[in-house]
């Protein structure tokens, strides 16, 4: 693989990997690092302890601190259920867009920015630039503390971090924070006719759904401060997107199993808010327990995203405005891997081509004018790192 791939070619062979969250992303990451090693750059990995998945970084440029880092997610949400016109991992051209699973979310962006990658080493670049292609960000940002832990040893620090969710190639500096919790309401099984004497997991897990919707209605009525109006919603959202559980409908359910998650917006806590969910767990429970003592319900921690703060003259947000022209301030409720790497101490911002309204949808596409937006900004990039 010595031949230098169009932006195009490198999205098509990158849409091809089913790289679903669920499972391996290592035929991905095989050639990819096969790729760049075919244009002398060394790639690094972190590899999960007890999965088949890896992330990958590099760096290229004077081996130095100081890098811009392009961080992009290799993993892509089910297709399972979802109407296609056309194979997911095949990717079609069509009516102006690029269609297959991940060219929005966020395939485009990490063909742009190996692109980029090899580009920049080609032309000498003077100011160094790295990339770092993550897993398991779609089930909650769980592969990306390892990999930049992984990254600090290996690579020298870079500085500035652009996160290329699809966000049409405005600067966003800030989005909310995440939090989520699995839950397990355990009950205890009787003929329904004897409802009395048993313990639904069910209607009991119920108790703590509704509650989510009475937190979302008090939210949605609030006076939202100065930061959480900047946002829409602007509140925090309490959310249940699953539930499993029972035995048959004459059964009393023994278990119920969903998950509630929370998008805090800046200003509140997330352990705060934490903390009122497990109050009121522990209400419920307390009811369970007044009729079968043994019920319990169990919670565990499912993922904890940090929301990305605005920066004060953020080195990250001033060079992406600089090459995209956006002088507008953006944020959005959804949640990157870009409050991590801020966490770690880099500065961060997000910029990617797309429209996240496409981002999980049958049909998923990016527009070829999104698409090559987001080339021009990888050569407006490569231009300035060699000056």
């Amino acid at each position: 693989m010595t031949d230098r791939l169009t932006p195009l070619e490198l999205m098509r062979q990158l849409v091809s990997f089913p790289t679903v969250s669920r499972d391996t992303n290592l035929p991905l990451i095989d050639w990819v690092d096969d790729y760049f090693s075919s244009h002398g750059i060394t790639s690094h990995r972190y590899d999960h302890p007890d999965e088949p998945k890896a992330a990958l970084f590099a760096h290229v440029g004077p081996w130095e601190e100081g890098a811009i880092v392009l961080s992009g997610h290799t993993d892509v949400v089910p297709v399972d259920g979802q109407p296609w016109d056309s194979d997911p991992f095949d990717l079609v051209e069509k009516d102006d867009k690029y269609f297959g699973r991940g060219t929005c979310d966020m395939k485009g962006f990490d063909a742009l920015a190996i692109w980029a990658m090899v580009e920049a080493h080609h032309a000498g670049i003077k100011r160094p630039l790295q990339i770092a292609l993550s897993f398991d960000e779609e089930i909650g940002c769980i592969g990306a503390p390892p990999m930049i832990a992984a990254m600090q040893p290996v690579l020298p620090k870079g500085s500035a971090v652009i996160v290329g969710e699809p966000s049409s190639m405005r600067v966003v500096a800030g989005h909310k924070g995440g939090t989520g919790f699995n839950t397990h309401v355990r009950g205890f099984e009787v003929h329904s006719s004897l409802l009395d004497r048993g313990v639904n997991a069910i209607m009991y897990g119920a108790k703590l759904i509704e509650w989510a919707n009475e937190m979302n209605a008090q939210n949605q009525s609030a006076t939202p401060g100065a930061m959480a109006a900047m946002f829409d919603p602007a509140y925090t959202t309490v959310h249940v997107g699953m539930i499993e559980g029972g035995t048959a409908h004459n059964i009393t359910a023994k278990d119920c199993y969903f998950a509630v998650d929370f998008r805090v917006v800046p200003g509140e806590s997330k352990s705060d808010w934490e903390a009122r969910y497990r109050a009121r767990v522990a209400e419920v429970e307390a009811l369970m327990q007044a009729v079968v003592p043994e019920t319990k319900i169990e919670i565990s921690p499912r993922f904890d995203v940090p929301g990305l703060q605005p920066e004060v003259e953020g080195e990250a947000e001033s060079l992406v405005r600089m090459l995209t022209g956006d002088n507008a301030s953006h944020v959005v409720s959804y949640g990157t891997e870009a409050g991590q790497f801020q966490e770690a101490g880099y500065s961060a911002v997000i910029c990617g081509p797309g429209d996240i309204a496409q981002a999980h949808q049958p049909n998923e596409f990016i527009s070829v004018a999104e698409f090559n937006a987001g080339h021009s900004f990888m050569q407006k990039l490569v231009t300035r790192l060699c000056q």
